[in-house]
């Protein structure tokens, strides 16, 4: 590359987590680093994005900006403000290191994983990393951001990377590459492609009353376990390995094509 590769950083533990300031300083070895992320803790917030209230972009210091939304909104911001942010289109989306794991079915619901989704939409290749709470946070960054510089190096390039400024509102986008990471505890790993695995939740609503009788309730058990998979990102994980595990955009679904053409049909000829 004839530049330093820029990373732009997000997550969903907010600014100030260890695991986003691990990741940006190991980054900043490899490459120029922007770090865009939420004010507080949005975990689970999914690929939502604020459009009910308005947002307060607050710069904290050089190259480091905090939103007042979800991780979602923390990339769009970034891509979308100009130079307010970001110098140039950025070469890779990095969202985490996230405070554990997203693996299997969780990709659905975290908030870690939109992040880097909301870049790969915008034609920007992307990387979500998760790391399990008893890894080497040190070197859990490390491992990342070499898989990020790699992610720059080995993805196609682009219309929109090679543009110097930000991409135009209504510019046509491929969807770029879009990468979940997860590291397992330890401090040095083999690291394996991988599929998605299945996580499964214990799924509970409890009722509860406050102090004045009114009901209220809590949703989401705290126990979660996951099915032998081979070749997935829960069986890597149980191995003690790092899984690169490729995500879709294209959400369509091949196998459900003949069932889509007979409910049309019989729509149709019930006319």
């Amino acid at each position: 590359m004839s530049h330093r590769p820029l990373f732009l950083l997000s997550n969903d533990d907010g600014y100030r987590a260890r695991g986003i300031r691990a990741l940006a300083q190991a980054l900043g070895a490899l490459g120029d680093v922007v770090v865009c992320a939420p004010e507080s803790e949005q975990s689970t917030t999914s690929h939502s994005l604020t459009l009910t209230r308005p947002l307060r972009l607050r710069k904290v210091e050089e190259g480091q900006f905090a939103v007042d939304g979800t991780p979602a909104d923390c990339v769009y911001v970034a891509l979308n403000s100009g130079t307010r942010v970001l110098p140039r289109t950025p070469d890779v989306v990095v969202s985490g290191l996230n405070h554990g794991l997203n693996l299997g079915t969780d990709v659905f619901y975290s908030g870690t994983v939109a992040a880097a989704r909301e870049g790969a939409l915008r034609g920007i290749p992307a990387m979500a990393a998760s790391a399990d709470m008893l890894c080497d946070l040190h070197e859990a960054a490390g491992a990342c951001a070499r898989l990020a510089k790699a992610l720059v190096e080995l993805a196609p390039v682009s219309p929109e990377r090679m543009n110097q400024g930000s991409a135009s509102s209504f510019q046509l986008r491929v969807p770029a590459p879009l990468i979940n990471v997860n590291v397992p505890p330890g401090r040095a790993w083999q690291v394996l492609a991988t599929r998605l695995g299945l996580r499964l939740y214990e799924d509970l609503v409890e009722f509860r009353h406050d102090p004045r009788g009114r009901e209220y309730l809590w949703i989401g058990g705290g126990g979660v376990r996951h099915e032998n998979l081979a070749g997935s990102d829960t069986d890597a994980h149980d191995g003690g390995a790092i899984s690169v595990t490729p995500l879709l955009l294209d959400l369509t679904a091949v196998d459900g094509a003949i069932l889509a053409q007979r409910l049309a049909a019989s729509l149709d000829q019930g006319r």
